[in-house]
Protein backbone atom coordinates (compact mmCIF):
# COMPACT_ATOMS: atom_id res chain seq x y z
CA UNK A 1 0.00 0.00 0.00
CA UNK A 2 0.96 3.27 -0.61
CA UNK A 3 2.06 6.08 2.04
CA UNK A 4 1.12 9.55 1.15
CA UNK A 5 0.82 12.38 2.83
CA UNK A 6 -2.08 14.48 2.87
CA UNK A 7 -2.99 16.52 -0.71
CA UNK A 8 -2.37 19.73 0.53
CA UNK A 9 1.65 18.70 1.66
CA UNK A 10 3.81 17.76 -1.21
CA UNK A 11 5.74 14.47 -1.64
CA UNK A 12 9.26 15.29 -2.11
CA UNK A 13 10.52 11.93 -1.87
CA UNK A 14 9.49 11.84 -5.48
CA UNK A 15 11.87 14.74 -6.97
CA UNK A 16 14.36 13.61 -4.70
CA UNK A 17 14.12 10.03 -6.62
CA UNK A 18 13.98 11.53 -9.84
CA UNK A 19 16.93 13.91 -8.96
CA UNK A 20 18.87 10.99 -8.44
CA UNK A 21 18.11 9.22 -11.39
CA UNK A 22 18.88 12.59 -13.51
CA UNK A 23 22.33 12.37 -12.14
CA UNK A 24 22.84 8.56 -12.69
CA UNK A 25 21.88 8.91 -16.42
CA UNK A 26 24.24 11.91 -17.02
CA UNK A 27 27.31 9.83 -15.90
CA UNK A 28 26.42 6.71 -17.47
CA UNK A 29 26.08 8.51 -20.75
CA UNK A 30 29.36 9.93 -20.46
CA UNK A 31 30.96 6.24 -19.75
CA UNK A 32 29.11 4.93 -23.03
CA UNK A 33 30.03 7.48 -25.47
CA UNK A 34 33.47 7.32 -24.49
CA UNK A 35 33.72 3.40 -24.39
CA UNK A 36 31.49 3.12 -28.16
CA UNK A 37 33.82 5.96 -29.33
CA UNK A 38 36.86 3.48 -28.60
CA UNK A 39 35.59 0.54 -29.67
CA UNK A 40 33.82 1.43 -32.73
CA UNK A 41 30.60 -1.13 -30.82
CA UNK A 42 27.25 0.07 -32.34
CA UNK A 43 25.60 -1.89 -29.67
CA UNK A 44 27.53 0.41 -27.26
CA UNK A 45 26.53 3.35 -28.81
CA UNK A 46 23.12 2.30 -28.89
CA UNK A 47 23.35 1.73 -25.27
CA UNK A 48 24.63 5.26 -24.89
CA UNK A 49 21.12 6.70 -26.96
CA UNK A 50 19.06 4.46 -24.72
CA UNK A 51 20.34 5.87 -22.24
CA UNK A 52 20.16 9.36 -23.48
CA UNK A 53 16.47 8.80 -23.72
CA UNK A 54 16.05 7.74 -20.54
CA UNK A 55 17.69 11.10 -19.85
CA UNK A 56 15.28 12.81 -20.97
CA UNK A 57 12.62 10.59 -19.18
CA UNK A 58 14.34 11.37 -15.98
CA UNK A 59 14.08 14.84 -16.38
CA UNK A 60 10.46 14.47 -17.43
CA UNK A 61 9.57 12.84 -14.73
CA UNK A 62 11.55 15.12 -12.32
CA UNK A 63 9.56 18.18 -13.57
CA UNK A 64 6.04 16.35 -13.87
CA UNK A 65 6.34 15.26 -9.97
CA UNK A 66 7.11 18.22 -9.13
CA UNK A 67 3.89 20.06 -11.31
CA UNK A 68 1.88 17.25 -9.95
CA UNK A 69 2.69 18.64 -6.21
CA UNK A 70 1.56 21.75 -7.21
CA UNK A 71 -2.14 22.25 -4.80
CA UNK A 72 -5.66 22.28 -6.91
CA UNK A 73 -6.71 25.41 -8.24
CA UNK A 74 -8.94 27.37 -10.04
CA UNK A 75 -8.18 26.52 -13.46
CA UNK A 76 -7.41 22.72 -12.06
CA UNK A 77 -10.24 22.16 -9.53
CA UNK A 78 -9.18 18.38 -9.10
CA UNK A 79 -5.27 19.56 -8.86
CA UNK A 80 -2.21 18.33 -11.77
CA UNK A 81 -1.81 14.63 -10.19
CA UNK A 82 -2.27 13.72 -13.57
CA UNK A 83 0.65 15.20 -15.26
CA UNK A 84 2.72 12.48 -13.84
CA UNK A 85 0.14 9.85 -16.61
CA UNK A 86 1.27 12.26 -19.22
CA UNK A 87 4.49 11.87 -18.46
CA UNK A 88 4.54 7.87 -18.01
CA UNK A 89 2.91 7.71 -21.35
CA UNK A 90 5.53 10.58 -23.26
CA UNK A 91 8.28 8.35 -21.29
CA UNK A 92 6.82 5.19 -22.80
CA UNK A 93 6.95 7.24 -26.47
CA UNK A 94 10.38 7.92 -26.05
CA UNK A 95 11.31 4.48 -25.52
CA UNK A 96 10.04 3.02 -28.57
CA UNK A 97 11.99 6.26 -30.43
CA UNK A 98 15.23 5.16 -29.02
CA UNK A 99 14.62 1.63 -30.06
CA UNK A 100 13.42 3.06 -33.88
CA UNK A 101 17.61 4.67 -33.29
CA UNK A 102 18.65 1.23 -32.76
CA UNK A 103 17.29 -0.30 -35.26
CA UNK A 104 18.44 1.87 -37.77
CA UNK A 105 21.77 2.19 -36.66
CA UNK A 106 22.25 -1.93 -36.24
CA UNK A 107 20.84 -2.27 -39.61
CA UNK A 108 23.39 0.31 -41.28
CA UNK A 109 26.01 -1.56 -39.53
CA UNK A 110 25.10 -4.90 -40.86
CA UNK A 111 24.72 -3.66 -44.35
CA UNK A 112 27.93 -1.75 -44.24
CA UNK A 113 30.02 -3.84 -42.00
CA UNK A 114 32.00 -2.77 -39.04
CA UNK A 115 34.96 -4.49 -36.88
CA UNK A 116 34.85 -3.81 -33.25
CA UNK A 117 38.23 -3.25 -31.21
CA UNK A 118 39.40 -3.17 -27.11
CA UNK A 119 36.40 -4.96 -26.47
CA UNK A 120 37.82 -5.02 -22.90
CA UNK A 121 36.96 -1.27 -22.45
CA UNK A 122 33.61 -1.90 -23.58
CA UNK A 123 32.77 -5.23 -21.63
CA UNK A 124 33.76 -3.30 -18.39
CA UNK A 125 31.84 -0.27 -18.78
CA UNK A 126 28.54 -2.31 -20.07
CA UNK A 127 29.08 -4.48 -17.32
CA UNK A 128 28.83 -1.56 -14.69
CA UNK A 129 25.81 -0.03 -16.43
CA UNK A 130 24.14 -2.88 -15.68
CA UNK A 131 25.10 -3.21 -12.37
CA UNK A 132 24.44 1.09 -11.71
CA UNK A 133 21.34 0.70 -13.61
CA UNK A 134 19.28 -2.69 -11.63
CA UNK A 135 20.20 -0.80 -8.54
CA UNK A 136 19.06 2.59 -9.83
CA UNK A 137 15.61 0.86 -11.50
CA UNK A 138 15.53 -1.03 -7.81
CA UNK A 139 15.34 2.05 -5.76
CA UNK A 140 12.75 3.55 -8.06
CA UNK A 141 10.54 1.01 -8.33
CA UNK A 142 10.26 0.93 -4.10
CA UNK A 143 9.89 4.61 -4.35
CA UNK A 144 7.18 4.12 -6.70
CA UNK A 145 5.25 1.64 -4.75
CA UNK A 146 5.63 4.01 -1.82
CA UNK A 147 4.77 7.27 -3.19
CA UNK A 148 2.37 5.84 -5.63
CA UNK A 149 4.46 7.74 -8.58
CA UNK A 150 3.20 6.81 -12.09
CA UNK A 151 6.30 8.80 -13.06
CA UNK A 152 8.80 7.22 -11.24
CA UNK A 153 7.58 3.30 -12.06
CA UNK A 154 7.55 5.29 -15.90
CA UNK A 155 11.39 6.14 -14.92
CA UNK A 156 12.04 2.92 -13.18
CA UNK A 157 10.94 0.99 -16.09
CA UNK A 158 13.09 2.55 -18.53
CA UNK A 159 16.23 1.80 -16.45
CA UNK A 160 15.28 -1.89 -15.67
CA UNK A 161 14.80 -2.20 -19.59
CA UNK A 162 18.52 -0.04 -19.70
CA UNK A 163 20.02 -2.88 -17.47
CA UNK A 164 18.79 -5.69 -19.40
CA UNK A 165 19.51 -4.82 -22.78
CA UNK A 166 23.08 -4.39 -21.24
CA UNK A 167 23.23 -7.63 -20.45
CA UNK A 168 22.89 -9.14 -24.13
CA UNK A 169 25.23 -6.32 -25.63
CA UNK A 170 27.57 -7.47 -22.69
CA UNK A 171 26.95 -11.44 -23.72
CA UNK A 172 26.77 -10.06 -27.59
CA UNK A 173 30.60 -8.46 -26.87
CA UNK A 174 31.97 -11.34 -25.14
CA UNK A 175 30.86 -13.80 -27.83
CA UNK A 176 32.42 -11.40 -30.56
CA UNK A 177 35.64 -11.56 -28.25
CA UNK A 178 35.08 -15.43 -28.32
CA UNK A 179 34.59 -15.80 -31.68
CA UNK A 180 35.17 -12.93 -33.80
CA UNK A 181 32.19 -12.59 -35.66
CA UNK A 182 31.47 -8.64 -35.76
CA UNK A 183 28.19 -9.12 -37.04
CA UNK A 184 27.01 -10.20 -33.59
CA UNK A 185 27.61 -6.79 -32.37
CA UNK A 186 24.93 -5.60 -34.51
CA UNK A 187 22.79 -8.47 -33.89
CA UNK A 188 22.75 -7.85 -30.09
CA UNK A 189 21.49 -3.89 -30.79
CA UNK A 190 18.59 -5.41 -32.57
CA UNK A 191 17.80 -7.67 -29.97
CA UNK A 192 17.84 -4.78 -27.76
CA UNK A 193 15.67 -2.74 -29.97
CA UNK A 194 12.96 -5.17 -30.12
CA UNK A 195 12.96 -5.55 -25.97
CA UNK A 196 12.68 -1.55 -25.40
CA UNK A 197 9.68 -1.52 -28.37
CA UNK A 198 7.80 -3.99 -26.05
CA UNK A 199 8.71 -1.61 -23.01
CA UNK A 200 7.45 1.29 -24.24
CA UNK A 201 4.30 0.29 -25.54
CA UNK A 202 3.37 -1.40 -22.21
CA UNK A 203 4.21 1.82 -20.81
CA UNK A 204 1.90 4.02 -23.15
CA UNK A 205 -1.13 1.05 -22.78
CA UNK A 206 -1.03 1.86 -19.28
CA UNK A 207 -0.44 5.58 -18.63
CA UNK A 208 -3.23 5.83 -21.08
CA UNK A 209 -6.00 4.00 -19.50
CA UNK A 210 -5.93 6.16 -16.52
CA UNK A 211 -5.77 9.70 -18.84
CA UNK A 212 -9.13 8.13 -20.08
CA UNK A 213 -10.69 7.49 -16.26
CA UNK A 214 -10.46 3.51 -16.58
CA UNK A 215 -11.92 2.15 -13.23
CA UNK A 216 -9.88 1.36 -10.47
CA UNK A 217 -8.10 -2.39 -10.35
CA UNK A 218 -11.06 -4.87 -8.95
CA UNK A 219 -9.24 -5.60 -5.87
CA UNK A 220 -9.05 -1.98 -5.08
CA UNK A 221 -12.69 -1.81 -5.86
CA UNK A 222 -13.48 -4.89 -3.16
CA UNK A 223 -11.43 -3.08 -0.63
CA UNK A 224 -13.55 -0.08 -0.72
CA UNK A 225 -16.99 -2.06 -0.80
CA UNK A 226 -15.32 -3.92 1.88
CA UNK A 227 -14.67 -0.35 3.85
CA UNK A 228 -18.46 0.76 3.21
CA UNK A 229 -19.94 -2.59 3.98
CA UNK A 230 -17.87 -3.15 7.56
CA UNK A 231 -20.77 -3.06 10.27
CA UNK A 232 -21.10 -0.41 13.04
CA UNK A 233 -22.75 1.65 11.53
CA UNK A 234 -26.65 0.45 11.67
CA UNK A 235 -27.88 4.03 10.24
CA UNK A 236 -26.07 3.34 6.77
CA UNK A 237 -28.38 0.53 5.12
CA UNK A 238 -27.44 0.55 1.79
CA UNK A 239 -24.95 2.53 -0.92
CA UNK A 240 -25.09 2.41 -4.60
CA UNK A 241 -23.35 4.62 -7.74
CA UNK A 242 -20.00 3.91 -6.79
CA UNK A 243 -17.49 5.03 -9.29
CA UNK A 244 -13.75 5.51 -8.60
CA UNK A 245 -10.51 6.95 -10.63
CA UNK A 246 -6.90 7.45 -11.14
CA UNK A 247 -5.35 10.70 -11.44
CA UNK A 248 -1.19 10.18 -10.68
CA UNK A 249 -1.18 9.06 -7.62
CA UNK A 250 -4.80 10.32 -6.08
CA UNK A 251 -7.80 7.98 -6.20
CA UNK A 252 -11.10 9.85 -7.10
CA UNK A 253 -13.77 7.77 -5.13
CA UNK A 254 -17.50 8.97 -5.21
CA UNK A 255 -20.81 7.07 -4.12
CA UNK A 256 -24.17 7.04 -2.94
CA UNK A 257 -25.10 6.34 0.83
CA UNK A 258 -28.46 5.53 1.98
CA UNK A 259 -29.39 6.40 5.95
CA UNK A 260 -32.11 4.37 7.74
CA UNK A 261 -35.22 7.09 8.16
CA UNK A 262 -34.99 9.46 10.87
CA UNK A 263 -31.16 9.55 10.59
CA UNK A 264 -30.48 13.35 11.29
CA UNK A 265 -28.65 15.23 9.08
CA UNK A 266 -25.99 16.17 11.67
CA UNK A 267 -25.65 11.97 11.85
CA UNK A 268 -25.49 11.31 8.62
CA UNK A 269 -22.69 13.54 8.10
CA UNK A 270 -20.44 12.57 11.15
CA UNK A 271 -21.56 8.98 9.57
CA UNK A 272 -20.18 10.10 6.20
CA UNK A 273 -17.01 11.53 7.32
CA UNK A 274 -16.14 8.21 9.40
CA UNK A 275 -17.32 6.37 6.02
CA UNK A 276 -14.46 8.48 4.19
CA UNK A 277 -11.89 7.70 6.75
CA UNK A 278 -12.23 3.42 6.36
CA UNK A 279 -12.09 3.96 2.98
CA UNK A 280 -9.08 6.62 2.76
CA UNK A 281 -7.69 3.50 4.84
CA UNK A 282 -7.69 0.77 3.01
CA UNK A 283 -7.14 2.73 -0.15
CA UNK A 284 -4.41 5.33 0.15
CA UNK A 285 -4.68 8.97 -1.50
CA UNK A 286 -8.28 8.96 -1.85
CA UNK A 287 -10.16 11.47 -2.53
CA UNK A 288 -13.90 10.65 -1.53
CA UNK A 289 -17.26 12.21 -1.97
CA UNK A 290 -20.17 10.90 -0.42
CA UNK A 291 -24.34 11.61 -1.72
CA UNK A 292 -26.40 11.12 1.09
CA UNK A 293 -29.86 9.75 0.27
CA UNK A 294 -32.82 8.91 2.85
CA UNK A 295 -34.19 5.65 2.95
CA UNK A 296 -36.88 5.36 0.54
CA UNK A 297 -35.12 7.73 -1.93
CA UNK A 298 -36.03 6.90 -5.71
CA UNK A 299 -33.76 5.48 -8.17
CA UNK A 300 -33.97 7.43 -11.37
CA UNK A 301 -35.57 4.81 -13.85
CA UNK A 302 -33.05 4.76 -17.33
CA UNK A 303 -34.78 5.34 -20.39
CA UNK A 304 -35.51 2.33 -22.51
CA UNK A 305 -36.37 1.64 -25.79
CA UNK A 306 -39.83 1.36 -25.25
CA UNK A 307 -39.90 5.02 -23.77
CA UNK A 308 -39.49 6.48 -27.12
CA UNK A 309 -41.98 9.04 -28.16
CA UNK A 310 -44.44 7.77 -30.65
CA UNK A 311 -46.33 10.12 -33.52
CA UNK A 312 -48.79 12.75 -32.33
CA UNK A 313 -47.41 12.69 -28.44
CA UNK A 314 -45.12 15.07 -26.74
CA UNK A 315 -42.72 15.14 -24.08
Amino acid sequence: MSILPPRNQPDHRKARAARFSIASNTALIVLKVVAGVLTGSVAIITEAVHSAVDLVASVVAYFSVRKAEEPADRSHPYGHEKVENLAAALEGVLIVLGAAIIIYEAIGRLSEGAEVERLGIGIAVIGFSAVVNFGISGYLYRQARITDSPALEGDAAHLRTDAITSLGVLIALALVAITGVQELDAIAALVVAVAIVFSGVRLVSRSSRVLVDEALPEDELARIEAAIEAGGRPEVIGHHKLRARRAGSRRYIDLHVQFARGTTLERAHQLSHELQNAIRAEVGGADVLIHLEPEDALEPREPGPLDAPRAGTAR
